[in-house]
């Protein structure tokens, strides 16, 4: 039997350490090729159509951009490709947003390099990859399930929910909308009672789980 074709595979990191970690480790495992890297989605945009590889490991955060954004750009460059994003923090939210623009998994930055690569086999294979715990809610989202309470809030209250998250008190608020102290614990209050909680940090948490603040 002839052995099985390698997999090609794209990698986008714009941290060099980082890069080269990842890189020299995947380059080493079995049946995978690093065929091209680069550190932006416009490098990784070109490097794609180049070598046209069967995965593209993608950093989520890039100098040029958000690379949830680019996947689309990434597979109309090389279609059929798989993409793998890498992300310091996975939330239900980025998970939805990555299936939602086509892509095929999730990392977590903190994971194992070994992980890493079975991740990189299993998406390659043409399966997905995401923690267990996100995927009730990435199919909330996707079905619409999820987030009716936020879709709720005007958009001066949800700048009052981000205000609220980096732990603005009501006069702070007030201070950076623009607002009277009045009317910035009107837009407090409301915010409360659209999201069901009894107090600014219940509704703090209630916003990080339904993913508003990503």
């Amino acid at each position: 039997m002839p052995p099985a074709p390698s997999i090609r595979l794209v990698l986008v990191e714009d941290h060099a350490m980082v890069a080269e970690a990842i890189g020299q480790a995947l380059g080493r495992a079995p049946g995978i090729e690093v065929v091209a890297q680069a550190g932006t989605i416009a490098g990784a945009v070109a490097e794609t159509g180049r070598c046209r590889p069967d995965v593209i490991v993608l950093d989520r955060r890039l100098p040029d951009g958000d690379g949830i954004a680019a996947i689309g750009r990434l597979t109309a460059a090389a279609p059929g490709v798989r993409v793998l994003v890498l992300t310091g923090e996975a939330t239900a939210a980025v998970a939805a947003g990555v299936v939602a623009a086509g892509g095929a998994g999730l990392v977590v930055k903190s994971s194992r390099l070994g992980e890493l690569e079975s991740a990189v086999r299993e998406v390659a294979g043409g399966g997905v990859v995401f923690a267990p715990g996100l995927l009730p809610g990435v199919l909330d989202r996707l079905t619409g399930r999820a987030g009716h309470r936020g879709s709720a809030l005007t958009p001066r209250e949800r700048e009052t929910l981000l205000l609220l998250a980096e732990g603005a008190s009501t006069d702070e608020i007030g201070d950076r909308l623009g607002v009277a102290r009045n009317t910035a614990r009107n837009h407090v209050q409301h915010v409360l009672e659209k999201l069901g909680a009894r107090s600014k940090l219940e509704a703090v948490a209630f916003a990080r789980r339904d993913g508003l603040l990503d």
